[in-house]
């Protein structure tokens, strides 16, 4: 059975080609899932908007989340810790630390897109790797430092 993709699927193609698929996964999976639609004649003419739509779509959300990279790279966060003697961290600075302070900043960004790979346990200024999108690396400047106690 030939279908034509509505959308891109990682190992079967990308949207708007034609590919050749077994009957029952085109019929009960892609069409009724509405991931592909019948290679007829008149669906081939119709396939051509859809990838236009997609390619915008594309381009709108390729656009916000570059604006997302450069608004991440302008700001800092202050982890502030306590600290021992000698400047000995307790504790660590971890993603899910880092995710709280984004919050407070007004970005929502998930701890598991924080590409830290040990946690942070010395003060000093660091660069974060934080992942925007599946090609696109932000680097976020983290500054620990020590815990002013106010008596």
């Amino acid at each position: 059975m030939k279908v034509i993709l509505k959308d891109d699927l990682e190992k079967l193609g990308k949207c708007g080609e034609v590919v050749e698929v077994k009957d029952g996964y085109g019929r009960n999976f892609l069409i009724a899932r509405n991931l592909a639609i019948p290679a007829t004649k008149g669906n081939l003419k119709a396939i051509r908007e859809v990838t236009k739509q997609k390619g915008m779509r594309d381009l709108k959300k390729k656009r916000q989340v570059e604006r997302l990279k450069i608004q991440l790279e302008k700001i800092s966060c202050t982890a502030e810790v306590r600290v021992g003697e000698e400047d000995k961290v307790f504790g660590s600075v971890t993603a899910q630390d880092i995710s709280e302070l984004l919050k407070e900043k007004g970005f929502e960004i998930d701890r598991h897109k924080i590409l830290l790979e040990t946690p942070i346990k010395a003060l000093g200024v660091y660069t974060v790797p934080i992942k925007v999108s599946s090609d696109l690396v932000a680097n976020l400047k983290v500054w620990v430092m020590k815990k002013t106690t106010v008596l």
